[in-house]
């Protein structure tokens, strides 16, 4: 991709003033931890399923697509579903072509943004690594602005700016619970908080690509499969945020299938807050025991999507 630039305070700062009227932010919704059964003093929750095209990824691929002139040929992407409704978003409001590979498991709510947003879909194979190949030789073939969904400086500093409204409605939590694919979401926002509070990392147990990587002291292929695969199914850490979580991310933490569902549920039956499994994982942590923060403690978790099938909820959206 594009080497490992810098990411950082400034580049993040300077993310923020130019997605600024583009992206929304999203509220931070406070509440007592014990109010979703957690025994810490207090849960922050970034609502940034509420960003436009239902993820934070908008706010990277603005911030890409805004630092450079878009080619006549448009933009193009891979993904899981999630950065190709933020590069569709973001191409429709700046009035750009995009084109969108996705892998086979692409869910259908994802799918039918994508269509509804008026992005040309391709079906690029099995998995995400899959369909990042196909979107390459796409890109060799037409010149289009290339759109990583978490390995380009730009797209790592756009997700950093959430952590920085964090900071600026709140202040410093003890420490900040963040889902992780590629990277990109995690890259941002343990770079802005660069040590300055706990950062920690969560993943599906069927997609280890962080904790993996800290495992084998560098980032290293791993199988993907699960219930967040869709979002959170890199193969592979990516090389800007590798060496970002090497220096200020704290632990890495797997995740069940099980207690994921569970924690979706419980967002929505308690707060009625719809998201995808990939923005559960950080409740799922604090509610198996998988993270144990002191009874005091401020806990901040990014809700990082809901581009799902809201049915998933299972019995759930019934009550």
């Amino acid at each position: 991709m594009q080497g490992t630039p810098t990411v950082d305070e400034a580049a993040i700062r300077a993310a923020a003033v130019r997605i600024a009227g583009h992206v929304r932010r999203t509220p931070l919704l406070r509440l007592p931890g014990a109010a979703l059964g957690v025994a810490c003093g207090e849960l922050w929750l970034k609502l940034e399923h509420l960003q436009c095209g239902g993820s934070f990824k908008a706010r990277g691929m603005f911030n890409r697509m805004l630092a450079q002139p878009i080619p006549a040929a448009g933009v193009v992407v891979a993904s899981g579903g999630n950065a190709g409704v933020a590069v569709a978003t973001a191409a429709r409001a700046l009035g750009v072509g995009c084109e969108v590979f996705i892998p086979e498991l692409t869910g259908p709510a994802k799918r039918q943004a994508l269509a509804v947003l008026g992005a040309h879909v391709v079906v690029g194979g099995a998995a995400y690594a899959d369909a990042l190949q196909a979107c390459l030789q796409r890109q060799q073939q037409t010149g289009a602005l290339l759109m990583h969904a978490y390995d380009q400086a730009e797209v790592v500093a756009g997700a950093g700016t959430l952590a920085a409204e964090i900071e600026a409605d709140a202040g410093l939590p003890g420490r900040v619970l963040v889902s992780v694919g590629g990277g990109g979401l995690i890259g941002g926002v343990a770079a802005w908080f660069a040590g300055r509070t706990r950062v920690e990392a969560l993943e599906p147990v069927g997609s280890p690509t962080l904790h993996a990587a800290f495992a084998a002291g560098a980032p290293v292929d791993v199988a993907v499969g699960g219930l967040a695969a869709d979002a959170l199914g890199a193969r592979r850490i990516g090389a800007i945020a590798w060496p970002i979580c090497r220096r200020h991310v704290a632990a890495a933490h797997l995740l069940a299938d099980a207690d994921i569902a569970a924690a979706q549920r419980l967002l929505w039956t308690e707060l009625r807050l719809a998201v995808e499994p990939a923005a559960a994982l950080g409740l799922a942590a604090l509610r198996a025991g998988q993270v144990q923060p002191g009874a005091d403690e401020t806990v901040a978790l990014v809700l990082c999507g809901a581009n799902f099938e809201p049915a998933a909820l299972g019995a759930a959206a019934m009550v």
